[in-house]
């Protein structure tokens, strides 16, 4: 069997539905189970209402109702499922005149807000599918096992999901009915509803994947996979035919938005292959990801950017044959609940990088306490995700290319990973040096393909 899971943008109305229909039922053969997320924006529109209701005491759904009824409309679609989706809309009409009077939103209620657009985004396409003679059941991912822990917004689901799962879907594949399964969302174990975090969607369709031994997970977004560039930087950019876990995990970390690395975590465990897709153009091949690649024919496989990047250089005499001061350093850290991304060090200094531009001044006196240091705003971080056993390669021509325009690193680190290797430069200069590398890696005659 396989899992397909489709993106918001890929439901996001009636024509989006019904294209989705049509790459499943070309798959019929395979044995799919669909995960879906909400349809288009809901997501956002829920949270808006939220807001509305909390700050101003306003209760309003049109913009989460007015999208999915035109949708039921314009697919025909019979008076089960609008019964369904008119309880659904009631219900959350009814959380947020709660919410509108109490003026709270707690995680837990916030996860049971955003629910409702995956809940009301599977039941409208199984009718739908059930329209075009599939044999399909709307699902919540609870009825198929998923049970989390009370982390709300950002759960993690139960070791009895792993068993549950295959318990649940087996016979219904058995009997040829094609699931339509939430993705995002889970119950803890006393019935309240979460949510999975950050790429919880596809991370849904991972775990169903892993959980049930499929042959592949296809992720159906509204790119053509992952590409050896941002498009919206780089319009040569193209996609990749192949990667590996850790060189998409290093890419999805360093900017490149296709898949979040927590959504690769469950399918790198079993070795199952995930399949990036575009549904706006099923027939490309896509992008597949594989644990582990047997040959590496390329420099550069692909790479990435990261705006409004902050470097922190920390210097001290002190560092020298003294045990413990990297310890201090990152303790700091730590304690002001600040995440590092990269980190180089030297007898005396250490420079590190930071997603973070603002509130470091409390961070800043802590540090201040054992060495000198010094903040520089405005950078970004670049990152080449290809063949770092051959680095002095890469850094060679890389550097060379940066040097012919005028464009300086401020800090270079090699992922322990082994795939990658980042560079700091001013966020000023992040997108003439990605245009100028994709050039020469993937637009000329240049090594990118010299083994």
């Amino acid at each position: 069997m396989i899992v397909m899971k489709f993106g918001g943008s890929s439901v996001a109305g009636a024509e989006r539905i019904q294209q989705v229909g049509r790459i499943v039922a070309s798959r019929l053969s395979q044995k799919p189970a669909v995960v879906l997320s909400a349809m288009g924006d809901t997501t956002d529109h829920l949270l808006e209402a939220a807001d509305r209701a909390l700050q101003e005491g306003l209760v309003s759904i049109e913009t989460i109702e007015t999208p999915h009824r035109e949708t039921m409309r314009a697919l025909a679609l019979g008076a089960e499922v609008q019964a369904e989706a008119a309880a659904l809309l009631g219900e959350l009409k009814s959380l947020l005149t709660g919410i509108s009077l109490i003026r709270e939103l707690t995680g837990r209620t916030r996860d049971y807000l955003v629910s409702f657009g995956e809940r009301l985004s599977v039941r409208i396409a199984a009718a739908y599918f059930r329209s075009i003679n599939l044999q399909a059941r709307a699902l919540d991912s609870w009825d198929i096992g998923f049970i989390s822990d009370s982390q709300y917004t950002a759960a993690d689901l139960e070791k009895d999901s792993w068993r549950l799962i295959p318990q649940a879907l087996n016979p219904l594949l058995a009997e040829g009915i094609l699931p339509v399964i939430t993705g995002f969302i889970a119950k803890d174990r006393k019935g309240n509803i979460t949510t999975l975090g950050r790429g919880g969607s596809d991370r849904s369709a991972t775990i169903i994947a892993a959980a049930m031994g499929a042959e592949e997970a296809q992720v159906w977004k509204d790119v053509d996979g992952i590409l050896t560039a941002d498009p919206g930087l780089v319009p040569q950019a193209r996609p990749v035919e192949l990667v590996s876990y850790e060189e998409a995990a290093e890419l999805a970390y360093f900017g490149a938005q296709v898949l979040h690395p927590r959504a690769m975590q469950p399918c790198k465990k079993t070795n199952t292959p995930v399949v990036v897709k575009n549904s706006y153009n099923p027939g490309a091949p896509g992008t597949r990801i594989v644990p582990v690649l047997n040959q590496r024919a390329v420099l550069v496989r692909a790479l990435t950017s990261r705006r409004k990047v902050t470097l922190i250089d920390i210097v001290s005499t002190r560092m020298v044959g003294q045990a413990g001061f990297l310890e201090g350093v990152f303790s700091a850290f730590a304690r002001h609940g600040i995440s590092v991304d990269m980190v180089a060090t030297s007898e005396v200094s250490i420079s590190l990088s930071l997603d973070v531009t603002e509130g470091l001044e409390a961070l800043t006196q802590d540090l201040e306490k054992i060495a000198k240091v010094e903040i520089k705003t405005n950078k970004a971080i670049v990152t080449l995700v290809g063949d770092v056993s051959r680095s002095s390669e890469i850094l060679q021509q890389t550097f060379g290319v940066c040097a012919a325009l005028g464009v300086q690193a401020q800090m270079v680190s090699q992922g322990a990973s082994k795939v990658n290797i980042s560079f700091i430069v001013d966020d000023s200069q992040a997108a003439m040096a990605v245009k100028a590398l994709h050039k020469h890696y993937f637009e000329t005659e240049a090594l990118a393909s010299i083994t």
